[in-house]
């Protein structure tokens, strides 16, 4: 969610005034020693446990601030990146996006004495012999995962496209569905030319189809998966528009005769796709986001703040924003176009949210403001009569620990319906690390929400008196709960499903798009999940957020896309899982393993809160595009549906059967055709609004 965020705390002692610079730490007392404990844990001579050391990245810190139960990493980040097989997934994304090795430079939460850093140093070398001696037995390689394997070994089901509104045909991807018809090149053939055969759609995973060539029947032995938004895939009645020759596999060329014959009478009545499908494609990957555009972005080291960055560069309406200041063009962040993260120049003075004053004075050559109009719209609220006051309570999906909803307050009022919020018993003295969010967001709720739903509510820090009850909480605070009917009850019917497969961003590193799966929908409230990883990784995710994309997308606009964890990594961490599954408490896990991980290291997402709220956004803007439609071949018509090259498109009954020497016989004519609208067969996702009761 919040998309490029470090998710290391920032001290709560710290001010305002120290925002320009990372903050210093006092050092260790003098009398009190570090000793080595088995080349990781540091302890004081009282016994009490006082520093570790991480196994990942060699970084040494207090041990109560390092990351799970056993205090092996400093970071989730580094607990993720300890497999073999993660290590190097990871670094071939962001080498492939990037175009830069990964950094692995941390944050040191206390000054250390220098013994303590030589052996860290010695730990994290004997970390990386002992990953060495098992990668080529562990390591999963990036370029052999197959989405089509993985959904067909596993019986998977994907989400639609259309369930994805900002990604390319999400708005107009109308039909598509199995035994629609298509022309694809033919692989089973020892031709030199490329050449093409027609072939059906079996099964349907995002922008990808299960496809088998016209004539194997029940025959499954060539089935193969493509990316039907490719540029090798066209209607029926392409090759006969532009003079490329159809050929029958070589397989099954045998087994008739007049292949004419049959193609006519396996075709009356099919579908296939529009003749401008490929067009629509085309005109949905146009960005209007260029290289050089100046805009207002969240602060990544402060959430409460904003900056001004520039577009570096856009990879499938997703941005990589350099904040102005940075002079190596390496102090980057991550999110989409879409993102409620971003905004034109001179937002945060028009409705009062704190802002960073850039250095420079002047813009740099060729840079130039985006315009206003290129952002997401927020929905307009009238806040002149009830409204949300300062330090109202609500429940709230914590943008440093997306798997946790935990109860907030309401720190400041902002213009056009934006409020600053803060997690209860996890704040700055400053407010350094609150955050904002519109009125209408979908990832704030009513206080109960979380119990009407059955999800656990994560209560503030050091509160005692459990299980949490809101009721107890509001009287012993002298608060008041945010009246119900300010928050966004809008539920669109998203399509989603439990256990649909999709690719996700992996907010807590953004730069990353992972294999996922929805493992629980509240209303529009979307739970994900990470394959090959442990629950705790999930995350809380709006329908309509940006960061979610069909299976098929990194594909289709080239992005590197991470595949699941492999088994050892799953064994490594199977301890804590079981122990975590055995005692789900109301114990507080917010924060605490979030807000540790490094400056500058991994940053942390906010680009999964939509801050937009209940806002349906599309990618084009228009919510209400007719899906192009399909053409049916009518019985009367499939007869002219066969013409020789060098004549009229008409159907000539004694066309030749095609064989590979005779490769001048064309097939279908798109203009001899007529279209049908076909019926959504998307179902319904319940109420569009959810009740909440208050204890009196």
């Amino acid at each position: 969610m919040f998309d490029g965020y470090d998710s290391c705390s920032e001290d709560t002692s710290s001010s305002s005034s120290s925002e320009e610079s990372e903050e210093e730490v006092a050092p260790l007392p003098a009398n009190l020693p570090i000793i080595k404990n088995n080349g990781q844990v540091y302890t004081y001579p009282d016994g009490k446990s006082g520093m570790a050391t991480c196994e990942m990245c060699g970084m040494v810190g207090v041990r109560d601030a390092f990351y799970s139960k056993t205090k092996r990493f400093c970071s989730v980040s580094c607990s993720r990146s300890y497999s073999s097989n993660s290590k190097k997934a990871s670094i071939l994304a962001r080498l492939q996006v990037t175009g830069k090795p990964p950094t692995k430079k941390a944050k040191v939460l206390q000054k250390q004495p220098l013994v303590a850093k030589l052996a860290a140093y010695a730990q994290y070398q004997a970390t990386l012999q002992n990953q060495a001696k098992t990668k080529a037995g562990n390591s999963v390689s990036v370029e052999g995962f197959s989405w089509g394997n993985y959904i067909n070994s596993n019986s998977f089901i994907a989400a639609p496209v259309a369930c994805f509104k900002h990604a390319p045909m999400g708005t107009c991807w109308g039909d598509i569905s199995e035994n629609v018809r298509i022309e694809v090149p033919n692989t089973d053939c020892s031709l030199p030319t490329k050449v093409f055969w027609i072939a059906g759609i079996i099964k349907l995973a995002g922008y990808n189809a299960l496809l088998r060539y016209e004539g194997f029947e029940n025959d499954s032995s060539l089935d193969f998966w493509c990316n039907i938004c490719g540029s090798d895939i066209h209607p029926v009645g392409w090759c006969a528009a532009s003079g490329k020759p159809l050929v029958p596999p070589r397989t099954v060329q045998h087994k008739y005769t007049n292949w004419k014959a049959f193609l006519v009478k396996r075709l009356t009545g099919a579908k296939t796709l529009p003749p401008d499908f490929s067009q629509k494609v085309s005109e949905s990957m146009q960005y209007p986001f260029k290289p050089c555009m100046r805009v207002e972005v969240v602060d990544k080291r402060h959430l409460c703040r904003t900056r001004v960055a520039v577009v570096e560069s856009v990879i499938g309406g997703r941005l990589r924003l350099v904040y102005e200041e940075s002079e190596d063009r390496t102090d980057d962040f991550w999110c989409h176009m879409h993102s409620p993260l971003i905004h034109h120049i001179g937002w945060s003075r028009s409705i009062g949210h704190r802002f960073k004053r850039s250095d420079i004075t002047k813009k740099q050559d060729g840079h130039f403001d985006t315009p206003p109009h290129l952002f997401a719209k927020v929905k307009e609220v009238d806040q002149s009569g009830e409204w949300f006051k300062e330090g109202m309570k609500l429940e709230a999906i914590d943008p440093l620990n997306l798997s946790t909803i935990c109860v907030a307050t309401i720190r400041k009022v902002l213009a056009d319906g934006f409020l600053m919020i803060g997690i209860d018993g996890s704040e700055a003295a400053d407010g350094s690390d609150w955050f904002c969010y519109h009125a209408t967001s979908p990832s704030i709720f009513p206080v109960g929400f979380c119990e009407i739903n059955m999800i656990e509510l994560t209560p503030p820090r050091g509160y005692t008196k459990l299980p949490f009850k809101w009721f107890d909480y509001l009287r012993e605070t002298g608060s008041i709960a945010a009246p119900v009917k300010l928050f966004n009850k809008d539920v669109p019917n998203h399509g989603f499903r439990v256990g649909m497969k999709l690719e996700a961003v992996d907010l807590m590193e953004p730069r990353l798009i992972c294999v996922a799966t929805v493992t629980r929908i509240i209303h529009r409230l979307l739970r994900i999940h990470f394959d090959g990883w442990e629950e705790e990784y999930d995350q809380w995710v709006d329908c309509e957020s940006p960061d979610l994309y069909p299976v098929g997308w990194c594909q289709l606009t080239g992005y590197q896309l991470q595949p699941p964890a492999s088994q050892s990594s799953r064994e490594n961490q199977s301890a804590s899982s079981k122990q975590k599954k055995k005692a789900k408490s109301q114990q507080y896990k917010g924060h605490k393993k979030k807000r540790k991980m490094p400056v500058g290291k991994k940053p942390v997402s906010l680009s999964s809160l939509p801050m937009t709220g209940g806002v349906r956004r599309s990618f084009s803007g228009d919510e209400e595009l007719t899906p192009p439609p399909y053409r049916t071949l009518p019985a009367q018509t499939a007869l002219e549906a066969f013409p020789p090259p060098s004549t009229s498109r008409e159907f000539r009954p004694s066309l030749k059967t095609v064989t590979t020497s005779q490769l001048k016989e064309e097939l279908l004519d798109g203009e001899d055709y007529s279209f049908l609208q076909g019926a959504s067969d998307q179902e319904s996702n319940g109420s569009a609004t959810f009740y909440i009761k208050q204890e009196p």
